[in-house]
């Protein structure tokens, strides 16, 4: 089909592939839409950059959510479902591709494509980075220039249609999930679903965090989620706790009581798990601190006080048996 510029698009050519089925999607902000991509430079081999298919998973983009090279959400609008087509895209379109693939590379390795990146707008990240750590991308940000996406558009779903990640979310509906999430974990709690349920607390903490980090820390907006985030990090330590996870335990209750030292139940946690992996010593410490904190915990202090005891005895004497019988080996 021949090359036709997109209505009211500049710097942007479009050439159908494949015909898509239908009518255009009627899309509003939430609408998500699913396809795969390759991305390649606009010279004589048309040397091919990304291709979700080698990745082995199609992308997905929600409308109205900012993402970093907001030409795509324009490409993707003007298709049908099924639509295979070719865009040429000019360097003014193009800029920030190459924090784009890195994040998507990052992800598709299994690595946090947020690593290292301060929370700023995209270009601000674009001057903060020496290298992506790719070759090819740090020559697509050193010298923006035209490429070519063919894209293959699977679907399109509205916002009621799907079960939307916490990053897709508004502020109040993230605001509004959390006492949801918060009491689906308290209810597979009671049912002893302790996986489940830690992962209900965790998709609550991110909720609130992300919501943390467009806040000043410590002034007033960020404590009065701070105060929210709290009791879900204990909910989901006791969880990790009932699962044997205690270097998790210890991993978040250590960070709680940096930001929060006078909290008893955090403690409380901690000194179990250190219990569980045999720190003694850091394990009374920390029960000695809840009793100090805490005077209406001093009884179940007194009883794991007593129990790290008896553990402590009878894995001495374990040990010693242990010893003794390598030794009496040896001398064999």
């Amino acid at each position: 089909m021949e090359e036709t510029y997109l209505l009211n698009v500049e710097g942007v050519k479009k050439k159908i592939l494949h015909g898509g089925q239908g009518e255009l999607p009627k899309l509003q902000d939430g609408s998500k839409f699913t396809f795969h991509f390759q991305t390649l430079k606009d010279d004589f081999e048309r040397t091919v950059i990304d291709d979700s298919r080698e990745a082995g998973m199609p992308m997905e983009i929600i409308v109205g959510k900012m993402f970093k090279l907001e030409i795509w959400e324009t490409l993707l609008s003007s298709m049908r479902i099924g639509e295979v087509a070719e865009f040429w895209c000019d360097a003014i379109h193009t800029g920030m591709y190459a924090l784009v693939s890195r994040g998507m590379r990052r992800i598709a390795e299994g690595r946090d494509p947020l690593e290292g990146q301060k929370h700023r707008c995209g270009m601000g990240n674009m001057f903060d980075y020496h290298s992506t750590g790719y070759e090819d991308l740090d020559e697509l940000q050193r010298t923006p220039q035209p490429l070519i996406f063919i894209m293959e558009l699977f679907r399109v779903e509205d916002p009621s249609a799907y079960k939307r990640d916490t990053w897709a979310m508004s502020k109040e509906e993230k605001l509004a999930a959390v006492p949801v999430l918060h009491s689906e974990g308290n209810r597979l709690v009671l049912r002893r679903e302790f996986a489940q349920a830690a992962a209900k607390y965790q998709e609550a903490v991110i909720c609130l965090r992300n919501l943390q980090a467009k806040e000043k820390p410590w002034e007033d907006g960020w404590l009065k989620l701070e105060s929210l985030v709290t009791p879900l990090v204990l909910n989901y330590c006791q969880c990790q706790l009932e699962l044997g996870e205690y270097y998790e335990v210890l991993e978040h209750t250590t960070e709680l009581l940096q930001k929060h030292n006078d909290n008893a139940k955090a403690y409380f946690k901690r000194a179990k798990a250190h219990a569980a992996v045999w720190n003694e010593r850091e394990a009374r410490e920390d029960f000695q601190r809840v009793a100090h904190l805490d005077p209406s915990m001093a009884a179940a202090v007194k009883k794991e006080l007593k129990q790290l005891g008896e553990r402590m005895r009878k894995k001495h004497v374990e040990d010693r048996k242990r010893y003794q019988g390598l030794f009496q080996s040896s001398q064999g």
